[in-house]
């Protein structure tokens, strides 16, 4: 059930490194989706992190996600992929990783994208951001109305997602956000699994 903590990597927060080490605090502490974040062209190395970050999803029994990448979530054996609006196609996807895999889908802030997902065969659709970002200041905002609109009309599990961390998080869940992705607010934490723990406990709540 895709329902709690989404945690995202990073390049920068958790590089090679430090990847297994954070991943695993952010698991122990509750995460309930993991997702492989790397925009590097490096192919070599993001099959091999990719590859260590599905052995220790699977150990913890937590789905493995790869951001825009089919081929690379086929490659090293992922649960699935989640695809931008510019990314690969939806059909494309599914049929190259089967019916069991978990795709979502980025809507930004339009339902109009999320239904046509839901109607395309996604598992999940995400929505976003919902909070200003320093290194995006002008990008356009959903509405937290948002969710409950979605909530109302579509099946699928929702993903809130960008610039959330453990102050504002509740606000998405009330509104009807199955999950909510962490990004900075949880790898660039003192103690990963700590943080992590305070967000997963936000939806027993």
């Amino acid at each position: 059930m895709l329902q709690g903590l989404y945690a995202i990597t990073d390049a920068t927060l958790t590089p090679e490194h430090q990847l297994l080490t954070k991943v695993s605090a952010a698991l122990r502490g509750g995460a309930r989706v993991i997702q492989y974040r790397d925009k590097s062209t490096d192919r070599h190395t993001r099959l091999r992190q990719a590859c260590l970050l599905a052995e220790l999803c699977q150990a913890f029994g937590r789905p493995l996600i790869i951001n825009d990448d089919p081929e690379l979530a086929l490659a090293c054996g992922a649960t699935g992929v989640h695809l931008g609006q510019g990314d690969a196609d939806l059909a494309y996807a599914r049929a190259l990783l089967g019916k069991e895999a978990i795709i979502g889908i980025t809507c930004h802030d339009s339902l109009e994208l999320a239904l046509q997902a839901q109607q395309q065969g996604a598992d999940y659709v995400a929505f976003g951001a919902f909070f200003p970002s320093t290194s995006k200041p002008q990008a356009r905002l959903a509405p937290l109305s948002l969710l409950s609109q979605a909530r109302r009309q579509l099946c699928v599990p929702i993903v809130a997602i960008g610039v959330i961390c453990v102050d504002n998080a509740s606000q998405l869940i009330t509104q009807g956000a199955d999950m909510v992705a962490v990004i900075q607010d949880l790898f660039a934490a003192i103690d990963v699994e700590s943080r992590a723990q305070q967000l997963a406990a936000l939806f027993d709540n």
